[in-house]
């Protein structure tokens, strides 16, 4: 998985941009990336994982995110199946002026400040902003500037809402160990279903084992073993969504014993893998995989 600086471009004639992606997700880049820019990202509809910082879920029938300045995030059409239609806000917080001691200001600036640590909005109010969010793409000039405000201070004033961190991640901790990062997580993604030694990605990162600890904890917060463990279990989430069994997604995952598979489910999910089915199975609509403050991931329908 690459690593990577976007520059952002505004529209023609505007202070910000406004991105409509609505083609197949073949053709989009789904990195892992950062720009100065804060960034709202509305998925209208469709499943995929949500990559924010320290965090990483699943999500299914849309998303509405806000992401701070400079915050590493991946593409939200990752993990995603066609049909995939998102809108996508970036701006910069200098562009939003407003008198110092207005009211509403303070709630819009509250909010930006918030957004360092990523913020999942449920989906009461995404469907409630979703005609002002297409409107976006209709409109230019004032009208769009206004609209950007509007929606801004209806999100300030919603309270149904999450952090997706418990800390800040600094671009610093992605732009300075870029290729060593990129290493690591590209080998996880591309042997996550075998066995991973430890010692070897430690080489590859050109470590000692000591050393690639230390390192690791301070790039992302967990081990190196926990962040293993919770990706497998994000496939495997992924995996139960598509309706596999339990022992296809335990080996499809990695994970070589079944028994092992269902303890690291149920600390992940709260849940043993037949009792996610069974809830899953009745509420596919509306299921969302969010992994929480104490690292188990966590399923609200």
């Amino acid at each position: 998985m690459k690593v990577t600086f976007e520059r952002v471009i505004p529209d023609d004639k505007s202070s910000f941009r406004t991105i409509h992606n609505n083609s197949p997700i073949s053709e989009f880049k789904w990195e892992y990336h950062y720009h100065p820019e804060i960034e709202l990202v509305c998925v209208i509809s469709g499943n995929g994982t949500r990559h924010v910082g320290y965090h990483k879920s699943n999500y299914t029938n849309g998303d509405l995110i806000l992401i701070g300045s400079n915050i590493p995030h991946s593409g939200f059409g990752l993990n995603s199946t066609d049909p995939h239609e998102e809108i996508v806000l970036q701006f910069k917080e200098e562009i939003l002026q407003f008198p110092p001691q207005e009211v509403d200001a303070i709630s819009i600036k509250n909010l930006l400040e918030l957004s360092k640590y990523g913020i999942h909005f449920h989906h009461k109010i995404k469907r409630a902003l979703l005609p002002q969010l297409t409107s976006m793409l209709e409109v230019g000039g004032y009208k769009r500037y206004l609209l950007l405000l509007e929606i801004l201070f209806e999100l300030s004033q919603c309270k149904d809402y999450e952090l997706l961190n418990k800390e800040i991640m600094p671009y610093t901790i992605i732009s300075k160990n870029k290729t060593r990062l990129e290493n690591i997580f590209t080998y996880v993604e591309q042997n996550y279903d075998k066995e991973i030694n430890i010692v070897d990605v430690a080489k590859l990162a050109n470590l000692t084992l000591p050393a690639f600890c230390n390192f690791f904890k301070k790039a992302t917060q967990i081990t190196f073993t926990e962040f293993v463990n919770r990706y497998r279990i994000n496939k495997a989430c992924l995996l139960i969504a598509q309706d596999k069994s339990i022992s296809e997604c335990s080996y499809s995952c990695g994970f070589n014993n079944v028994t092992y598979f269902n303890r690291m489910f149920k600390k992940y999910t709260e849940k043993t893998p037949s009792e996610f089915i069974k809830q899953y199975s009745h509420n596919k609509v509306n299921v969302d995989f969010k992994i929480e403050k104490d690292n188990t991931i966590k399923a609200s329908f």
